[in-house]
């Protein structure tokens, strides 16, 4: 199974006169990288969040929201009126020194004072931390929904590629026989211009020239090459999503196919390993996000 690093899940329900809305969001990395946006409130369960997160994702740039709407009339701010009435007393006595009158704008000035609106910090209740941290494994199973679907998708692409570079491969043969003897015939005849009078070891000539078609030989190549592409599509099929081990056949499988255009000594071969590569550059880019 072939699944993506790329997903989104959100997760919005009430509790305790707030309306809580959890949002995640994944994309690739070559490692798990998490980063958490969370109230004050829930900020002492950061740890528990982030192992979660790590567990269940595996990989990936993590983005973690929770964002909260106090549904209720009470309000954590609250009017510290013994500090306000000292404020607004003063404020007169000074206005009436100085003969300003007093009105609203006196009020004013004195709630902007220090410690005349205090703020009251809640605990955390645990029923509510559980309600939330249910709602974090929704959202959770909403982006691993995601990203398997996501991952078809690309499964269908990067698998496809691989099987175009089967099929290429078995195109290479009818090549191959002409090649060998092209090159032969090419040698033999750069001997003869070089006119020696015949004065040629017909013997050590076809040793050489033995010696040096095997050098051409590509043969371990195709059978090495055709093998990794059977062990990727064995390797994606597996049901834990395995997206380095295929980067690493797929590195394979490239050294393969340079091989095989470095000994190609043919122009209709080379073709062929150019669009070789062409499907493998794009497998390589579509793994980059495959967890």
């Amino acid at each position: 199974m072939i699944k993506s690093m790329t997903g989104f899940g959100k997760a919005e329900f009430e509790v305790n006169n707030k309306k809580v809305t959890i949002e995640i969001k994944s994309l690739n990395s070559k490692q798990i990288d998490i980063n958490t946006r969370t109230p004050a409130l829930y900020r002492e369960k950061d740890i528990v969040i982030r192992k979660e997160l790590s567990d269940k994702l595996t990989r990936g740039k993590v983005d973690f929201n929770i964002y909260v709407e106090n549904l209720g009339d009470e309000s954590n701010s609250k009017i510290n009126e013994p500090i306000l009435k000292g404020y607004f007393k003063h404020l007169k006595h000074i206005s009436k020194e100085l003969g300003v009158a007093t009105d609203n704008s006196t009020l004013q000035a004195a709630m902007r004072l220090p410690d005349v609106v205090k703020t009251e910090y809640e605990t955390l209740d645990e029923t509510e931390w559980t309600t939330i941290f249910k709602n974090i494994q929704k959202a959770l199973a909403d982006i691993n929904e995601y990203r398997i679907n996501e991952g078809k998708a690309l499964e269908t692409d990067i698998l496809g590629n691989i099987k175009s570079i089967k099929e290429l491969l078995t195109s290479i043969e009818p090549f191959e026989k002409q090649r060998i003897e092209t090159v032969r015939t090419r040698l033999t005849d750069n001997l003869e211009n070089l006119k020696l009078n015949n004065n040629i070891d017909e013997n050590r000539f076809e040793q050489e020239l033995i010696f040096y078609l095997e050098k051409l030989d590509i043969n371990e190549e195709k059978v090495r090459l055709a093998n990794h592409c059977e062990y990727f599509f064995e390797t994606a099929n597996q049901p834990v999503s395995a997206g380095k081990k295929l980067g690493f056949i797929t590195q394979e499988i490239g050294r393969e196919i340079n091989t095989i255009g470095s000994k190609a000594n043919d122009t209709n071969i080379q073709r062929i390993v150019v669009q070789m590569k062409d499907h493998l550059e794009r497998v390589k880019e579509q793994l980059l996000n495959i967890l």
